[in-house]
């Protein structure tokens, strides 16, 4: 492995030298490793051509936004994030990162490791703005992007060769063109796939690039921490070390037959992924699986009218997002956070899918009854909409209709709230709640 500043290559495989790359022992958290799919486009094999695979990740994007709209925050720590009482950390620099701050913790933690940071609201609007900057630039080299949010995203760059040069070029290409035209920096990943690319562009943050060369994934994984792997959480990990599995080369020499035999399916996957193999192709387009909506309150909720109310204004949220996207859900997920952080969740399918406000808020209402804990004070509720379909889609035939047409005088009605709220804003128009429909 031959390391460069800010860029790290793997090649040549030199004695006592692949262990010297400066790895960061954080844990790895990309979508599982699809074994099932067919070998068209595969990395590690003989059989078939590597893809060209880079991932792209903007380094710690909400705050250096913050430091690029002021300036005079540079050099110091600047966290991103929720109210002081009740949120949590969404961004933090790496100056605050030094004192043990990190994206999740709650902020009132933030506070006590961190007193000297600047603490900062969120500001999604800029930050989408960027995002979408950035994505432009990723389509002038390749239609095949597959954004993970808003500031990472897989490219497949297999095609590109003959008008952009090797895949390292691109990165680096892309890497000079997001900071010329947004002042920003990201870290890349260059490998044969989205696996090992997601992998390598952690690794030499922030502003670096490390490439990843076809046939030196298994090498390239080997020293690193089984964490970083999909699917190695605190229970595996625990399991796997009374194995004597200390690192990916450990889990590497391991059987599949024995991570099969100790972790079944998964197991299998586990054996692969060490191996640096992932046949996932970048996927350019991803169907909405679920439309949800949560709020964490300043104070805990105990007053049932009150949890009445900002049960109805998720769900008002909820049903008004299903019906932008011309989507109706037939699975509903409550979400519960009590006081002392216990969290649980409450599902049931309706019989017919739904983007009625009023449908989910009674929906979520009963569901609540249902807890074991129902009288707790609540700290957070989310409620979620799932099992999608289009709205344009057939709806079922009732046997025995109500009469009056009732679904389309639903219709009309959640169409003329829409426009209403569109044209004065979401408080211009709120339902009340109605205790005998509890």
């Amino acid at each position: 492995m031959t390391v460069k500043r800010r860029q790290t290559i793997l090649s040549g495989c030199l004695p006592g030298t692949k262990n010297r790359c400066p790895l960061h022992h954080t844990p790895y958290n990309a979508n599982s490793v699809n074994t099932k799919a067919p070998p068209a486009k595969t990395a590690n094999t003989d059989q078939t051509t590597p893809m060209d695979i880079i991932h792209l990740d903007m380094d710690a994007f909400f705050a250096s936004v913050e430091v690029l709209d002021n300036p005079h925050l540079k050099g110091r720590p600047v966290i991103v994030g929720g109210s002081a009482e009740r949120g949590v950390v969404s961004a933090a620099s790496y100056e605050a990162r030094r004192f043990g701050v990190h994206s999740a913790l709650p902020m009132a933690l933030a506070r006590k490791r961190c007193p000297q940071g600047v603490f900062l609201p969120v500001r999604m609007a800029r930050y989408q703005e960027l995002s979408a900057a950035i994505l432009a630039i990723f389509f002038r080299f390749t239609p095949l992007v597959e954004p993970l949010s808003l500031d990472e995203a897989f490219l497949d760059v297999s095609g590109c060769r003959a008008l952009f040069g090797p895949p390292e070029a691109i990165a680096r290409r892309l890497k000079e063109l997001i900071h010329l035209e947004t002042g920003l920096t990201c870290s890349a990943g260059v490998a044969s796939s989205k696996l090992v690319a997601k992998i390598a562009s952690d690794l030499e943050k922030p502003d670096g690039l490390t490439v990843v060369p076809p046939g030196m994934e298994r090498e390239f994984l080997a020293p690193l921490a089984i964490e970083r792997l999909w699917g190695v959480g605190k229970s595996t990990r625990k399991t796997l070390r009374m194995m004597g599995v200390k690192n990916i080369g450990d889990l590497n020499r391991l059987p599949e037959s024995i991570l099969t035999g100790k972790f079944g399916k998964p197991g299998r996957g586990m054996h692969r992924a060490a191996l640096g193999i992932d046949h996932r192709p970048v996927v350019t387009e991803r169907p909405v699986q679920s439309v949800g909506n949560e709020e964490t309150f300043a104070t805990d909720l105990t007053d049932p009218a009150a949890i009445r109310r900002e049960l109805l204004t998720l769900a008002t949220r909820v049903g008004r997002r299903l019906r932008r996207a011309g989507l109706r859900g037939r699975t509903i997920t409550l979400k519960i956070k009590y006081h002392d952080f216990a969290q649980i969740s409450r599902s049931t399918t309706l019989a017919e899918a739904s983007a009625d406000d009023q449908l989910l808020y009674r929906t979520c209402w009963q569901l609540l009854q249902t807890s074991e804990r129902a009288g707790s004070p609540i700290r957070l509720l989310g409620i979620t909409a799932a099992n999608l379909v289009a709205s344009s889609s057939g709806r079922q035939l009732k046997l025995f209709p109500l009469p009056g047409n009732t679904t389309k005088k639903n219709d009309a009605l959640h169409a003329a709230m829409d426009k209403i709220r569109d044209k004065f804003g979401e408080k211009s128009l709120q339902r009340g709640t109605q205790s005998g429909q509890e």
